[in-house]
Order: structure tokens, then C-alpha cells, then sequence
């Protein structure tokens, strides 16, 4: 079983720089405040995007080649998701979509994943995770003048086994430019986006697909990047 405190220290290396950035953001953008008296934090940039984050958790998302059986909202740790059981078209593969959509200006990720072992746990009686590993997709999204863009997108995969059932497990925020597992890689973003005057909206996602007990969770790995990708995807082109 792999721990988050493990998975973080072996993330060390690129967290201190991640600091060091993040210092000097702040140098860079509190300068000008300080000399005019005008704190930019004490009123961030309005997230122009809200309303349409707020929508998805009423009612999920569609994505291209998959049916929703069910949505509803669903009462995770201190906060309410999105919970989606999609099924592929013309197959018997199904998967439970989670998603924690930005729900107010001063809203932040806060390593919502404890809350998705707490809540495996007390849906199931037991959450063991296993191999995990990093994983990484691109998307393709359109823009004008015909162009198309690859965006990159880190999560976190991994197997998680309960008394009951074995699930593959992806999960990521998803950004206007990408996604990545670390509420830290947010955090910057945001602290850019601030300083010209904007904001960077998230979505908490986390993809869990049923598999063979205590199987090979790299036998789903094509299938979860597919789900990844058209979930990145509709979220890129409705809300963030």
C-alpha cells in the first residue's frame, strides 16, 4: 500500500522549486501593492466562469461515445460532487465519474483525494491503494483559425481494492491549460493568472473504473486515459 506522505516525498524535488517560484511570485506581485497601499488578495479577480462550473455538479457531463446511467449529487467529505456512472456505447465497460467543480471565488483545492479514500472507505469498509504511478495524456482542443492545441495533463493511477471490488483509479484538477494531481501546481497558476488580472477556475476529477479482483491495473490504463481525455476535454470546452 502506497501512502500520500510517500508519494509527496518522492515529489520533494520538484515541490522546493515549485516554492521557490512561488516566492518570487509573490515578491514580483506584492512589490506594487505594497508601495500603493491596494493588496491584491484582499480582493482576488472574479472567476468569470462560476455559473457554468456550479452547473456541472447538478447535473455531470456528456461525453462523446459514453451514456450516463446516473448522476446525482454526492456528499464527499465537507463537500458535494458530482457523482456520474457512465457507460461506453456499443460495450459493457462502465465507470464512476467524480467531479468537485471550483464552487465559489475563494474556493481551493485541498488534496481532495483523502476525501475519496475516506469516502471508498466508508462506502466499501476498506480502501487499499496499490500500484500507483504517475500518469500523463494529452488533449487536443480546438482553437480558431482552424488550429489545434495539445494540452498536457499529469494525474495520478492507481489500483484500489475494496472487501467487494477492484477499481482503476485516475485522478487529476483539471485547469484551463491542463491538469495536475497537486493542489501546489494550482495554487501558482493562480497566482499568474492574478497577477494579469484573472483567475485560474478547477475541477477536481476523479475517474474510477471496476476491474478484475486484484488484477494488473495497467490492463485499464488505455481504457482510463480514453475516459480521461473526453473528460479533460468537456471540461475545457464548457466550463473552464
Amino acid at each position: 500500500m502506497i501512502s500520500l506522505s510517500k508519494f509527496f516525498k518522492e515529489n520533494q524535488l520538484s515541490q522546493v522549486a515549485a516554492l521557490l517560484l512561488l516566492l518570487l511570485l509573490l515578491a514580483i506581485g506584492g512589490i506594487p501593492g505594497y508601495l500603493t497601499g491596494r493588496w491584491q488578495w484582499k480582493q482576488p479577480p472574479p472567476v468569470t466562469s462560476l455559473n457554468e462550473l456550479r452547473h456541472i455538479r447538478k447535473t455531470g457531463l456528456i461525453l462523446p461515445g459514453w451514456q450516463t446511467i446516473e448522476q446525482a449529487e454526492q456528499q464527499i467529505g465537507e463537500r458535494k460532487w458530482s457523482l456520474q456512472v457512465i457507460k461506453k456505447q456499443g460495450s459493457e465497460a462502465q465507470a464512476i465519474l467524480l467531479l468537485l467543480p471550483q464552487n465559489g471565488p475563494m474556493d481551493q483545492p485541498e488534496v481532495e483525494w483523502t476525501e475519496i479514500n475516506g469516502w471508498g472507505r466508508s462506502r466499501w469498509k476498506k480502501w487499499d491503494i496499490a500500484q500507483h504511478r504517475s500518469a500523463e495524456f494529452t488533449v487536443k482542443q480546438p482553437r480558431k483559425l482552424g488550429s489545434n492545441t495539445e494540452t498536457k495533463v499529469e494525474a495520478r493511477f492507481f489500483r484500489a481494492s475494496t472487501p467487494q471490488q477492484t477499481f482503476a483509479v485516475l485522478q487529476w484538477y483539471a485547469l484551463p491549460e491542463g491538469g495536475n494531481p497537486s493542489p501546489l501546481h494550482w495554487f501558482l497558476a493562480d497566482q499568474w493568472a492574478q497577477w494579469h488580472k484573472k483567475r485560474t477556475p478547477w475541477v477536481g476529477v476523479s475517474i474510477i473504473i471496476p476491474m478484475e479482483p486484484l488484477g494488473q491495473v495497467e490492463k485499464l490504463w488505455s481504457l482510463a486515459q480514453s475516459i480521461g481525455e473526453a473528460v479533460q476535454a468537456a471540461l475545457m470546452a464548457t466550463a473552464l
